[in-house]
């Protein structure tokens, strides 16, 4: 099987990106900032996107690169860009030195609407780059991604089981178990695919922001009140939030804009060929078993 090298590989997506990977025999390099305890089949290599020597080890000898690693919330304009363009200029110029055969990248589906939100910017500017020195590369794009191990969607979770869900304005957006998407990754690392990937349970249409709040409620089991939010209060909301609590917030300013587009609905024409991957887990079975390990971890 192939050696792979992962950024991001201890947060959500990368922690079940490597057990899935080693489930199916590949052997792993990892890039982390601390230390790790020990795994067979995981190479862990101690330093960060900024560290040149620290990625040149990540990618020696490997067979594929999957770029996770990525900046979700910064408090400015310069922490998305160290994120999430620097950062992959870094990873793709490792691995070109390295002639890395193989290159993987997961962007997000906020590029498809670069001007709503600097989040959203900054990876339709990784995408560019990654396109522009790579063109035989694989670039994904997540909607909301959910899952065991998720702490983003938690709050919702627990809200639910409150029994009523604050939402955005209304609209529409797709989501994808992480599973699911760590087995497409997988799937690209081992084909010659190139381009861009748009990617998603198969919902038809997606999910209504109410449908997707009621469907929460019978994971834990409650009927709910969903709540819509006019955008002008959740702008408010979040300008507040990082008042209060500054670079702790996680409803920023620029997530407000982001969640207010009505439009978060993969493309069909964008899905990767059905030959390679489709989902396995439909979205209303997978959040019942996020719920159920949401409460085996204690954390609902």
């Amino acid at each position: 099987m192939s050696v792979i090298a992962i950024t991001g590989g201890t947060g959500f997506v990368g922690k079940r990106l490597i057990d899935r990977a080693l489930g199916v025999g590949h052997t792993i390099r990892a890039l982390t900032r601390r230390n790790q305890p020990d795994r067979e089949g995981v190479t862990w290599i101690a330093g960060a996107l900024d560290k040149p020597a620290a990625l040149a080890s990540l990618v020696e000898g490997a067979d594929v690169v999957i770029h996770v690693a990525g900046v979700v919330n910064a408090p400015d304009r310069a922490g998305f860009v160290a994120g999430n363009v620097t950062g992959t200029e870094a990873v793709i110029a490792a691995a070109q030195a390295a002639g890395t055969p193989r290159f993987v990248h997961v962007s997000s589906l906020s590029a498809r609407e670069p001007a709503l939100s600097t989040y959203g910017w900054s990876k339709a500017e990784g995408e560019a780059r990654v396109a522009a020195a790579l063109p035989n590369a694989a670039i994904v794009r997540p909607p909301a991604i959910y899952g065991p191990g998720d702490l983003e969607m938690l709050e919702l979770f627990r809200l639910a089981k409150k029994g009523v869900v604050p939402l955005p304005p209304p609209g529409r957006f797709s989501t994808i178990h992480v599973d699911d998407l760590a087995d497409l990754l997988l799937a690209l690392a081992g084909s010659d695919a190139a381009g861009v990937f748009e990617v998603d349970d198969e919902a038809p249409m997606g999910w209504s922001h109410v449908d997707f709040a009621r469907a929460l409620g019978r994971a834990v089991g409650r009927r709910v009140l969903p709540l819509s939010t006019p955008r002008a209060l959740l702008m408010l909301s979040a300008s507040i939030a990082r008042a209060v609590q500054g670079d702790r917030a996680k409803l920023t300013p620029d997530r407000a804009a982001y969640f207010s587009h009505p439009d978060w609905v993969v493309r069909a024409d964008r899905r990767p060929p059905p030959a390679l991957w489709r989902p396995s887990i439909a979205t209303e079975p997978g959040l019942a078993a996020t719920a159920e390990w949401y409460r085996a971890a204690g954390l609902l």
